[in-house]
């Protein structure tokens, strides 16, 4: 391994027991699973008040059926649903925090969709200047794409146009990559470290043309010679240990935010405990990736066999 890339600190909580590459990548299903977290974290407010769910249904003015769907995440609880709650368990000093809680999963799930219907420079999810400026460590497992951050202008413009024809949104494609490309400029902030790890297949997964391919994996053997950057690639062949293999690739910004994209959402999971278990997870990842001069001859030997490619299919 690298200097430089040393493990994140030792994880002393205690984690869920299901990790993030075991959990379904659907968005939808980890923002229920919150929901039904926020449900358990009811019901023992229910359960340290010595109240059933009918007597709380009495105290609270509503059926016992709605508690029930509460206590199991099937509904969200609004604001008034909290305090009455919080009251009738003589628990008041919970009703912030439950607030707090509400309002991350309210806002964990953000449609792709509804972000794009002003085009494609505005689809930024996670990936904020804000953010950008006030992350220092960003570690990224990708399988399928090279990270924005590295990405040429061919190959950024091939693959946000894919994305504006399965979004059907406004052609804004010339703005687009000119943000994305503005955005690398971080890449020679000297405060900032950026550890990536990728597999190999990402390599040869094609957006555009294969001279658009190529160009990419030249840029990428001269950003992985910056100061600031860890490229490590996961071999198609190697032996995958000692974590599960996620199904999604992820960032990580600092340790207070994971980031995932999906088709039609961007789940944000702010909760120390997750982010732990991603943290965990990458630097599994890591143990299974070649570093510089491996890596190096990773990316040559996919530059090599492209350009016997382009021979018989310049397209």
């Amino acid at each position: 391994m690298p200097p430089g890339d040393s493990p994140p600190p030792t994880v002393t909580t205690n984690p869920p027991k299901t990790s993030p590459a075991s959990r379904s990548n659907s968005p939808s299903s980890s923002v229920q699973h919150d929901r039904r977290q926020l449900g358990a974290r009811l019901r023992q407010l229910r359960k340290a008040a010595g109240l059933t769910g009918r007597q709380l249904g009495e105290a609270t003015a509503q059926d016992s059926t709605r508690v029930s769907k509460l206590e199991n995440g099937v509904q969200e609880p609004t604001d008034q649903d909290l305090v009455t709650w919080c009251t009738a368990c003589g628990a008041l000093d919970q009703v912030e925090s439950l607030r707090t809680e509400v309002r991350r999963i309210s806002t964990a799930y953000l449609e792709l969709k509804q972000q794009a219907k002003a085009g494609m420079k505005r689809v930024l999810g996670a990936h904020t200047n804000q953010r950008y400026a006030t992350t220092r460590r960003f570690r990224v497992y990708e399988q399928n794409v090279i990270p924005g951050l590295f990405q040429t202008a061919d190959y950024a413009a091939a693959m946000l146009s894919s994305w504006i024809d399965f979004l059907d949104t406004p052609n804004d494609l010339d703005e687009a990559v000119t943000i994305r490309l503005e955005r690398q400029k971080i890449l020679y902030d000297q405060r900032k470290r950026f550890e990536i790890v990728l597999d190999e297949h990402a390599l040869y997964k094609r957006f555009g043309s294969i001279s658009t391919q190529i160009g990419q994996l030249d840029r990428l053997l001269t950003v992985m010679d910056f100061p600031t950057v860890s490229l490590g690639i996961i071999p198609t062949d190697a032996a995958r240990g000692p974590v599960p293999v996620p199904s999604i690739g992820f960032w990580i910004f600092n340790d207070t935010l994971a980031a995932l994209e999906t088709p039609t959402a961007t789940l944000e999971v702010t909760k120390k405990s997750e982010i732990q278990l991603y943290a965990r997870l990458f630097d599994g990842l890591r143990t299974n990736a070649s570093y510089r001069s491996n890596a190096r001859s990773l990316l040559t030997k996919a530059i090599t066999t492209l350009t016997v490619q382009l021979g018989s299919d310049p397209f």
